[in-house]
């Protein structure tokens, strides 16, 4: 059997027997999983490993690529500067980005980006997985388009141009790449080992992903839904992150690299009315705009019945049932991973891996460990 190494507080030793279960039954190759309550790392666990073929063991500084957590990370920038009172969440987006004006986009605002209801949900074609790699030319393109549905009708995830879109916002008010924005106000202040991107001096310790199954054929899609032209624009397949080129880009979407507990340490001030081991993050008033409900419906890309805060998803349990009601903020990453802020409970819950399933959002092993965090602290669940 794997061995799982790091540590879980008593009552949270379910968790660890959760992780062993999965690791016993081959479904998990490796992982990291991380729970703060307050301040405390009640579970802070690794194990596996980092290679297909189980050659290489999961180390506590192993990373892995974390899809569209990154997003989580993304959004927690946007805030940053709306808590400095650089950004107001409910101007135009041209306010800040002028160009991106064109073609009847003069009434989207910065919300709509930050809640993937602003019709631009990706490029249009011709497009290849390349033209994001050069993300200012990729914004300018976006902010040219015509958008998809009518702005803030509904939401259509954003799958690979969220940072593209957030990230234009950070540079016009920052003058920083959204990478080096991260890096200097998210990742050093809070002391987290998280990139976006890859540093070529990391490579070595980096968890190859490991590519899912799926039946998915984008191109059986009506050509003339929000759906097909995103999954289109540009099409892209999950082998694709362990190149070279894509660990180099800065995909605020999609690329971040990090593990369990690095997502736990950026995330928990959210959960934590803004404090950090650092001292205040974030002003509570600030964090309380996430649960502005932008949208609650079927998404038009993804096909999720999701209702979306600013920045984060909320609670739907039509979708994700063992995720419980309540002030939670949420978002995964493709093949299963979960980062979870309950403010409720002020506690983080975050799980990343290597071995993706097939699922879009969530999997049975997020499943799996969520709810028995949330048994060990009293929460009933469906699950």
């Amino acid at each position: 059997m794997t061995e799982v190494n790091g540590t879980v507080s008593p009552k949270f030793e379910p968790v660890r027997d959760a992780v062993e279960d999965q690791l016993r039954s081959g479904t998990e190759v490796g992982l990291s999983l991380a729970v703060d309550v307050d301040g405390h790392k009640v579970v802070d666990l690794w194990g596996g490993h980092r290679d297909a073929a189980r050659t290489r063991p999961w180390q506590r500084d192993t990373l892995t690529n974390v899809w569209s957590i990154t997003k989580t990370v993304t959004s927690l920038a946007a805030l940053l500067l709306v808590d400095a009172d650089e950004l107001d969440l409910y101007s135009p987006v041209a306010r800040y980005w002028p160009e991106f004006a064109a073609n009847g986009k003069q009434g989207v605002e910065v919300r709509h980006l930050l809640s993937h209801t602003s019709g631009v949900p990706g490029l249009d074609h011709p497009a290849r997985l390349e033209d994001l790699y050069d993300v200012r030319a990729a914004a300018a393109r976006m902010a040219s388009q015509k958008p998809w549905w009518e702005p803030g009708t509904a939401s259509g995830y954003h799958v690979l141009n969220y940072g593209h879109l957030v990230g234009e916002l950070v540079r016009r008010l920052t003058g920083l790449p959204l990478r080096e924005f991260v890096h200097q106000h998210i990742v050093e202040r809070l002391g987290a080992d998280f990139q976006i991107g890859l540093r070529d001096t990391d490579a070595e310790r980096v968890a190859d992903v490991i590519a899912p199954q799926l039946d998915f054929d984008p191109s059986t899609l009506d050509h003339d839904t929000a759906a097909y032209k995103t999954f289109t624009g540009p099409s892209f397949d999950a082998g694709v992150a362990n190149t070279p080129a894509w660990r180099a880009a800065d995909l605020g979407a999609a690329n971040g690299h990090g593990n369990a507990l690095a997502v736990a340490e950026i995330l928990a001030p959210v959960a934590r009315a803004g404090a950090s081991a650092h001292g205040q993050f974030l002003k509570p008033d600030t964090i309380g705009l996430i649960f502005d409900e932008q949208s609650n419906g079927a998404d038009l890309v993804n096909g999720l019945h999701l209702r979306w805060g600013i920045g984060y998803a909320l609670p739907d349990r039509r979708t994700l049932p063992w995720i419980p009601d309540g002030r939670i903020a949420f978002w995964g990453g493709w093949g299963g991973s979960m980062a979870i802020m309950d403010l409720d409970r002020r506690m983080t819950i975050s799980y990343v891996m290597n071995n993706m399933g097939a699922d879009i959002l969530g999997s049975p092993r997020a499943t799996s460990y969520t709810t028995a965090v949330y048994r060990a602290l009293g929460v009933n669940s469906p699950y």
